[in-house]
């Protein structure tokens, strides 16, 4: 048997595995038919990454697990986050390091050398676990869930910090590992401190590349390129490190040459609170960024076009009685390799509400997020909501309360049917279920089930059930000491199932 033949068959063999022991095959061109539509099967292992949450003392943190019940998964599975070591800047593990057992958890092992013991595992599918933390010295997490587990896991990790720069409400959904990540609606002026977290799952280094563009293009930096993510840790890097120039809209750019990482930012600002900055849904000609808060006093759109042409994009947004024109603000022109910014001010005036963007002639992929203030005066907060992907099938937003939970959707291309999930209580309570019409071109603040019997938190788990795209955003609101502080979370198609194409074994082909 030669060479040639012997790769075929390693290759044949490890495409079998990958597709869960889907064959390879040859198409049948003898028959008049066509292939079988590939079966949707659930996906069967998923893996999520969470930086470090602060380094206030001040810190209240909580981790939420959340897996929606999905048919054909079996009985089998786990789902389970494990502490992450945190890289200070002279490279030496910082806080976050060391978990309340006394055990290390750089590398997710502790002194032994076996695996650190689980921060929080899931117990059952369609019920939340949560776990809570305070402090600075709460750790990055990574976490795998697998088999039953796997399909749509969600966790959230929400902190509260009472005073200091950033304080506020802080939430982001837990990113699972990628290569490439756009975050227009960072800063490096000197009221902010912005940070970049890169989070390594894997047993092996990731090196990483971050770009910053401001108003007049990319930002001359001193140490963006090559950075090294040692396995199983988080390194958080202070954007104003990278470059000398103070500005305010910075378009942060975060690609992977080796490896994969866990990416987001976390933008803390003097005066205005904080909160963390998801990557913007990747470079699209038309975005949709939902669930703009209705008592908002200041909007600001970031966006940015990555390539090498300028994009020209008209700003509707679309409220509960259907799109709308922001005075003044009826297009947007984003020179390429520039970050633009536009201040729409109170443009809610208050109703809920979404922004689409789309383009006015040639289409040309951007990005893009808005910066949200509520409140007035020292009372003031902020949060950001990047564009992203439509609901889809699925999508699921977990840690929500009985009291301080806003759900809105937007249908902005064509009316849609949804059915909303709320999920037992983490401690108690009944899952309730209630369906929703979305007028096209229209954003609804739902009344959206709530478990009755409610104890603890819980899970709203939005799927699709007809019509056009929904694109979803959940606010979550907790006043204190006269502070609007709150955040907002996006809802994504959790992408819990895959393709799988029918396949035949046919060995024939690799002896052609």
């Amino acid at each position: 048997m030669n060479r040639t033949t012997l790769s075929l068959i390693a290759g044949a063999t490890a495409l079998a595995a990958v597709t869960g022991f889907a064959a390879v095959t040859s198409p049948d061109t003898s028959g008049p038919g066509t292939a079988a539509t590939a079966a949707e099967l659930p996906v069967e292992r998923t893996s999520l990454t969470c930086p470090t949450p602060s380094v206030s003392d001040l810190a209240e943190t909580t981790y939420t697990s959340f897996t929606p019940v999905t048919k054909g998964t079996g009985g089998a599975g786990r789902a389970e986050l494990r502490p992450a070591a945190t890289e200070s800047t002279d490279g030496k593990t910082g806080k976050g390091g060391k978990k309340a057992s006394g055990k290390d958890a750089e590398g997710g092992k502790d002194e032994a050398g076996t695996a650190a013991e689980p921060v929080l595992a899931a117990k059952e599918p369609g019920k939340p676990v949560s776990e809570e933390d305070s402090g600075s010295e709460s750790p990055a997490l990574v976490g795998t869930a697998e088999g039953k587990f796997a399909p749509g896991w969600t966790v959230q990790q929400t902190t509260e910090v009472a005073a200091g720069s950033g304080r506020g409400l802080l939430g982001v959904t837990c990113t699972a590992p990628d290569t490439d990540f756009w975050f227009p609606g960072a800063g490096t002026a000197a009221d902010r401190t912005d940070y970049v977290h890169l989070v390594n799952p894997d047993d092996s280094a990731a090196v990483v590349d971050i770009e910053l563009y401001g108003r007049d293009g990319a930002l001359e930096t001193t140490a963006g390129e090559g950075i090294t993510v040692p396995p199983h840790s988080d390194d958080p890097v202070l954007l104003s490190t990278l470059t000398a120039e103070k500005q305010d809209n910075v378009t942060v750019h975060v690609s992977v040459r080796s490896g994969r990482v866990g990416a987001s930012v976390q933008a803390l600002d003097d005066k205005l609170g904080g909160d963390w900055l998801s990557a913007s849904v990747d470079p699209s000609g038309s975005v949709v960024i939902p669930g703009i808060p209705k008592d908002a006093t200041a909007v600001r759109l970031i966006a940015f076009a990555p390539g090498d042409a300028d994009a020209d994009l008209k700003v509707r947004l679309a409220s509960p009685s259907g799109q709308i024109t922001p005075a003044g603000h009826e297009t947007l022109h984003l020179k390429a390799g520039m970050t633009g910014a536009v201040d729409l001010g109170d443009v809610m005036r208050g109703e809920p509400g979404s922004l689409v963007l789309t383009p006015t002639g040639r289409s040309v992929p951007v990005v893009a997020a808005v910066r949200v203030v509520r409140g007035k005066g020292a009372g003031q907060e902020t949060a950001f909501i990047p564009a992203t992907r439509p609901v889809g099938a699925r999508a699921t937003v977990v840690d929500n309360r009985a009291k301080g939970t806003t759900l809105s959707l937007t249908a902005p291309f064509g009316a849609a049917e949804v059915k909303v999930t709320a999920s037992a209580g983490s401690e108690g309570g009944t899952a309730a279920t209630k369906s929703f019409t979305i007028k096209a071109g229209t954003t609804q603040q739902i009344e959206a089930p709530v478990p009755s019997g409610l104890k603890g938190t819980y899970a709203l788990t939005v799927e699709s059930v007809s019509g056009g795209e929904v694109h979803g955003a959940r606010t979550l609101t907790e006043g204190k000491d006269g502070v609007s502080a709150f955040t907002v979370q996006t809802l994504p198609d959790d992408r819990g199932m895959v393709a799988v194409p029918d396949a035949d074994q046919d060995l024939s082909v690799l002896q052609q």
